[in-house]
C-alpha cells in the first residue's frame, strides 16, 4: 500500500474546535476553486439512481463542504424536487449546524450529534458521500465504513480531490506551495471573518495547519491499488464496487462507488 498513516491536526480531539472550523471553512473555499461539485454531480446522479430514498448522507461534512453546492445543481436540474440533504461530522461544527437547521429550512440539515461514517443508525438511509475524508481513515477503520454501508444495502461514494500518484520524495514539496496558497485563497472564504484574516495575515498559525494538513491529506490518500486492497474481503453478490478516476481541474480526481446490485425483474 502506498498510503502512509500520519497525523493531522483537525482529526484530534484536543484540537480547537474554532481552528478546525476556520479550516473547513478554507477546505470550502478551495473545493470551489477545483469545481468539485461538477466532478461529483454525475456519480452522485448514478449514486442516487440506486438509492430507496431521495436522501444525501453526506459524512464528514466539516462546515459543509462541497455537498451543499452539488445538491443545489441537482434541485436546481429540475429532476431532484423532493431530495434532501443531510450533513454530518464525527466533530459537528456548531455554527454550520445552527446555520443549516434554522436558515436554510427542511431540506438541507445538519445532524446534531456526533456521527460515526463507520456506525450510521439503520433509520439514516440514502446515498452516503464521502468528500475528502476517506483518507483519515487507517485501514481497518475504512474497511468498516464499507461494509456498513454494504450490510445497510445503502449507496456509498467516496471521492478524493488528490490521485497520490507523485513519487512519495514529492509529497514533501506540497507544504511550502500550500503554505503560500492559503495566503491567496482565504479572501474567498464565506463568511470571511476578522479571526480567519487575523489568524492567517497576521499571526499565520492557519497557513501552518492548511500546510501539513494539506500535505499529508496526499501521503494518506488511497490510491487504485489501494482501493482494491481496502475492498477484500468487503465484496458481496448483492452489492456492487466500482473505482475509477476522473479528470478535473487541478488534476486526476478518484472515486470509490457501492450500490445494491438491482433486483432483477
Amino acid at each position: 500500500m502506498k498510503r502512509i498513516q500520519l497525523f493531522e491536526f483537525e482529526d484530534q480531539a484536543w484540537f480547537p474546535d474554532w481552528i478546525r472550523v476556520m479550516m473547513t471553512q478554507y477546505m470550502m473555499a478551495f473545493h470551489r476553486i477545483l469545481k468539485t461539485s461538477d466532478s461529483l454531480l454525475p456519480l452522485v446522479k448514478k449514486a442516487l439512481a440506486s438509492s430507496e430514498k431521495p436522501v444525501i448522507l453526506d459524512l464528514c461534512s466539516g462546515s459543509g463542504g462541497p455537498m451543499v453546492e452539488v445538491y443545489e445543481k441537482l434541485r436546481a436540474s429540475g429532476d431532484f424536487g423532493k431530495l434532501r440533504l443531510v450533513l454530518s461530522d464525527l466533530y459537528p461544527n456548531q455554527f454550520a449546524v445552527e446555520e443549516f437547521n434554522e436558515r436554510r429550512g427542511e431540506r438541507i440539515t445538519y445532524h446534531r450529534e456526533p456521527l460515526d461514517a463507520s456506525r450510521v443508525p439503520l433509520d439514516l438511509k440514502g446515498v452516503r458521500t464521502m468528500v475528502s475524508s476517506m483518507h483519515h481513515m487507517k485501514p481497518e477503520l475504512a474497511r468498516r465504513i464499507l461494509r456498513n454501508a454494504r450490510d445497510a444495502g445503502q449507496p456509498l461514494l467516496v471521492f478524493e480531490i488528490s490521485d497520490n500518484s507523485a513519487p512519495r520524495f514529492l509529497w514533501w514539496l506540497a507544504i511550502p506551495v500550500a503554505f503560500l496558497t492559503s495566503f491567496f485563497v482565504t479572501p474567498l472564504v464565506r463568511p470571511l471573518t476578522l479571526q480567519q484574516l487575523l489568524f492567517t495575515y497576521l499571526i499565520p498559525i492557519l497557513p501552518v495547519f492548511i500546510a501539513w494538513d494539506g500535505a499529508v491529506s496526499n501521503a494518506r490518500t488511497y490510491t487504485m491499488d489501494d482501493m482494491d486492497y481496502l475492498l477484500q474481503g468487503v465484496s458481496s453478490e448483492h452489492y456492487l464496487w466500482e473505482t475509477g478516476k476522473i479528470k478535473g481541474k487541478g488534476g486526476n480526481k478518484l472515486y470509490l462507488l457501492g450500490r445494491p446490485r438491482p433486483v432483477d425483474t
